[in-house]
């Protein structure tokens, strides 16, 4: 999708507290932790245990899920391919502006495109990590809390990634985490770990 600027005589204000202000206020840098990978694969039950874990910690984060957004600002989206790229530069400009908030963003979306995980990226460029959350397909139907594998393979849902539609594995993910090898438990240890390492929490 060909990005279009509809707005003129726009200029960027930049405020007086900066991006490392609230950090040290925080008591850790921003960050934008991207989970991705098929739909029943963990995305949401990671992201959401981990954010359990750094709010033990003190830290401020806070979750953007795909269901979640596309029940207010993404609503008027569906799932083409067309939509699913809007749908992530969308979620790319919010988690932005968490992230300049000092915020630690957990987002779980399938994000099925490399371009548009890289576009992302390119928008975070301090402190974006990419977690591909790799999981069998075979595993993800048997899981399959919503149905939507079931109805997929029926034709009830067009455009359905991994059946009908293409999922585009990250070539290199800061991290993958195998949710049919891995426990939650395992998992978000393994993630404080890192962020730890990176200094992006102590």
């Amino acid at each position: 999708m060909e990005e279009v600027v509809k707005a003129t005589n726009i200029t960027w204000h930049q405020g007086d507290i900066k991006r490392e202000d609230r950090e040290r206020a925080n008591g850790h840098q921003g960050a934008v932790i991207w989970f991705t990978g098929l739909s029943a694969s963990g995305k949401s039950t990671l992201a959401h245990a981990l954010e359990n874990a750094l709010f033990e910690k003190g830290c401020k984060t806070y979750v953007l899920d795909g269901d979640n957004i596309r029940h207010g600002l993404n609503k008027d989206l569906g799932f083409s391919p067309q939509d699913r790229e809007e749908n992530i530069r969308r979620i790319g400009e919010v988690a932005k502006l968490f992230a300049d908030a000092g915020l630690i963003v957990l987002t779980a979306f399938i994000s099925p495109y490399r371009s548009d995980r890289e576009k992302a990226r390119k928008l975070n460029p301090k402190n974006f990590i990419e977690v591909y959350v790799k999981c069998d397909i075979d595993i993800c139907e048997q899981r399959d809390p919503k149905g939507l594998y079931k109805k997929a393979k029926a034709g009830e849902i067009p455009e359905f990634t991994g059946i009908s539609a293409p999922y585009e594995e990250p070539e290199n993910p800061e991290i993958v985490i195998d949710t049919g090898q891995c426990s939650v438990e395992q998992a978000v240890n393994f993630l404080l770990t890192y962020l730890n390492q990176q200094g992006i929490i102590s």
